[in-house]
């Protein structure tokens, strides 16, 4: 922890932050209150509390609470003015129960956590705010398309025995294409024809909710290849779980101090549980769970194609750990190489020389695939860039060299 250094004629600000309205502090480098003031919400209380709080003296230190959320227009603004911003955790349950909670009391709280050394960490960029919004909103629509599923299938259940074996055998896809385009009019039955309408409903909002997905799955990638095209370059991770990083990360590398703060972050941290003679650890059950949920997700995906991952978990099967614990390395392990992925990635792997290369041998994608043992789709999208994975980009351009 590193105390703000003393210095006469500075001052540090603490910000309380709502939806209407911010709370703004000021107290001098021994931690005395010089003053406080509350203002709306608005571009121009943006900037009349930065200069209330440049008429007590040079800001050297600004605590917000909340810079990604109803902090992140008064953020924006302090970065605006070149002032040095950190967020601010809420206050701990026990100060609140000591000296009670009010907005000016949680205004200067957030600036002594800044004088203490306690906020470190700097703000969010606002550039992760357009990959939240987008992140957002394809999580909700796979959702909503996962409960239409979820309706459709169990009201076929309790339908009418007509409807329920025509529809019987069908696949889910299948299922939702020849209900969407179905005519309840051509039922005579009413309890049959109303049902239907609703089973049409369904697998309409199904279909729509699909086209959606694939419009904000564009433009998620399409901002991601923008900011950071080196996370969809490594093998398990898609847009959706690099736009997680990415958020999770805040857009700038410099708030990642560590790798273990990074991996505790995550929750992804060992936890000892061990007992009397049985020594082992836990997975976390803090930090960000959604993060949590995208290495879940990457670890899974490994586990099931990636063949340095398949061996690993194959060895540590032999050694008598459970899935659950197997799933907890991987997991840190994963921690890992995204902390280095972003705060040091890779440089671009540059595939644009496969494809010329294979065609000008007259070698069809067939062969390549079956001479490396992959699958042909997994050749064709590491030459478009879509699929890149270092192991397979270097085993492909050395066998190209030698074929």
């Amino acid at each position: 922890m590193t105390v703000t250094a003393i210095a006469p004629g500075t001052i540090i600000g603490g910000i309380d932050t709502h939806a209407d309205t911010i709370h703004v502090a000021a107290i001098d480098p021994w931690g005395r209150q010089l003053g406080d003031q509350e203002f709306p919400t608005t571009p121009t209380g943006y900037s009349d509390a930065l200069e209330f709080l440049s008429s007590h003296g040079q800001v050297i230190g600004l605590g917000i609470e909340g810079t990604s959320s109803y902090g992140v227009g008064i953020t924006r603004a302090a970065l605006a003015a070149d002032l040095t911003v950190h967020e601010v955790l809420r206050p701990e349950r026990a100060g609140r129960r000591r000296e009670g909670k009010s907005d000016p009391i949680d205004a200067y709280q957030a600036a002594h956590a800044v004088l203490a050394g306690r906020a470190t960490a700097a703000a969010k960029k606002a550039d992760i705010t357009a990959l939240r919004a987008l992140h957002n909103a394809r999580r909700s629509a796979v959702k909503a398309r996962a409960a239409a599923q979820v309706q459709i299938g169990q009201q076929l259940i309790t339908s009418p025995v007509r409807l329920r074996e025509k529809y019987r055998n069908l696949t889910s896809a299948r299922l939702v294409q020849a209900l969407g385009s179905c005519r309840p009019g051509n039922h005579a039955d009413l309890e049959e024809r109303l049902v239907l309408t609703a089973l049409k409903s369904l697998a309409q909002r199904h279909h729509a909710l699909t086209k959606e997905i694939a419009k904000l799955d564009a433009e998620l990638t399409s901002l991601i290849e923008q900011t950071a095209p080196h996370l969809l370059h490594l093998h398990g991770v898609g847009n959706y779980t690099a736009a997680q990083m990415l958020i999770t990360s805040g857009g700038n590398p410099d708030r990642l101090r560590t790798e273990a703060s990074f991996a505790a972050l995550c929750g992804t941290a060992p936890v000892p549980a061990s007992s009397g003679k049985t020594t082992r650890h836990r997975l976390s059950r803090g930090g960000d769970r959604r993060a949590n949920h995208a290495l879940h997700t990457i670890a899974l995906a490994r586990m099931r194609n990636h063949p340095p991952t398949k061996a690993f978990v194959k060895r540590q099967r032999d050694q008598g750990r459970s899935t659950p614990e197997i799933l907890r390395l991987l997991k840190r392990a994963i921690a890992r190489e995204m902390f280095k992925q972003l705060t040091r990635p890779h440089q671009d792997l540059g595939v644009h020389d496969l494809r010329p290369a294979r065609q000008a041998k007259n070698i069809t994608i067939g062969a390549a695939a079956a001479a490396l043992g992959l699958a042909p789709v997994t050749i064709s999208r590491t030459e478009r860039g879509q699929f890149v994975t270092p192991e397979v980009v270097s085993r492909y351009r050395a066998w190209l060299a030698t074929a």
